[in-house]
């Protein structure tokens, strides 16, 4: 999320929505999340945004262009799929035209389209991003921290992993529908998790950076009951705690530990100097388990939301 104050005089400003982007307006947008990327130091858009904007229509998203003249000025992505929490939004500014009012635009062209029942992401939690929240009159909501540690000399100490629990790797095709049950119900509390569908699993699939050999699953008696999901980020040289889960009738145990330690190590043999990972900070016990894993909070992404 990105702050602007005025409206720039001379060229028109438009602002069209879109239920889904042609190839066109699908690179124009990419071309200017990869400059704003550049500018502020990471995506304004999260990975969820990036594979909905890239494709075809989705029920519930819809993409917004701010152009002055013909030139992209504007981005910003409206999600409305939760039952109950209000609809959630993402939006950028390209940096060479920040100060001219385009934030505020897409921001009210947000609160309008959901009715003014508005969640929005500010990746970074950045001085603008902070005043447009005030300026659209959205309250801090939520903060969710990224924690990094050294992966070089890693020193943890073997996974116990609890009675008659075997770890092997995932099988694309034969583990997705496990996969999804459990997943579903590990983050039953965790809305953006926890709805993830088979589209968006074959959507992840399909990256570029997907690898079945760092998708551990946890088994008893032939039954899923947890799993790390690692991530690598090659340009970066970031192996990520992707998604780690423990169905509900496996947790207290140990093995949600147990797991990170595989992933991590299996990251460490990769060669990748640093891990990271994302968590609620609200999520004390969590947090506390990464700060003895040695994670420290590296930034923070904050969602702001209308008074409800």
């Amino acid at each position: 999320m990105t702050s602007d104050d005025f409206a720039r005089p001379g060229r028109p400003r438009s602002l069209r929505t879109h239920a889904a982007l042609d190839p066109d307006q699908i690179d124009a947008v990419l071309a200017l999340l990869a400059e704003a990327a550049r500018t502020d130091g990471q995506q304004a858009v999260s990975e969820q945004g990036r594979l909905q904007l890239r494709g075809r229509e989705r029920e519930g998203v819809s993409h917004l262009l701010l152009s002055v003249g013909d030139e992209l000025v504007g981005y910003a992505q409206l999600e409305d799929t939760d039952p109950v929490e209000p609809p959630a939004a993402e939006l950028v500014v390209h940096p060479s035209h920040r100060g001219n009012g385009h934030g505020r635009a897409l921001g009210s062209a947000l609160l309008a389209a959901s009715g003014k029942r508005l969640r929005v992401w500010a990746h970074g939690g950045h001085s603008a991003a902070r005043h447009l929240a005030q300026v659209l009159g959205l309250t801090l909501f939520r903060e969710l921290r990224q924690m990094r540690r050294p992966l070089a000399g890693l020193d943890l100490p073997d996974p116990v992993l609890p009675e008659g629990v075997a770890v092997r790797t995932f099988v694309p095709g034969q583990d997705d529908a496990a996969w999804l049950a459990v997943n579903a119900a590990a983050f039953a509390h965790h809305p953006e998790q926890g709805s993830l569908t088979r589209r968006d699993l074959d959507d992840r699939k399909a990256e570029p950076w997907f690898d079945p050999e760092g998708f551990f699953l946890a088994e008893r008696d032939g039954r899923l009951v947890g799993f790390h999901w690692t991530k690598v980020h090659e340009a970066e040289g970031l192996g990520e705690v992707y998604v780690l889960g423990v169905s509900p009738d496996a947790q207290g145990g140990g093995l949600g530990k147990s797991l990170t330690t595989i992933g991590l190590r299996h990251l460490a043999g990769r060669g990748l100097p640093t891990a990271m990972l994302y968590v609620d900070a609200d999520n004390k016990a969590a947090v506390s388990v990464y700060e003895r894993l040695g994670f420290v909070t590296h930034e923070t992404d904050l969602m702001y939301r209308t008074e409800t």
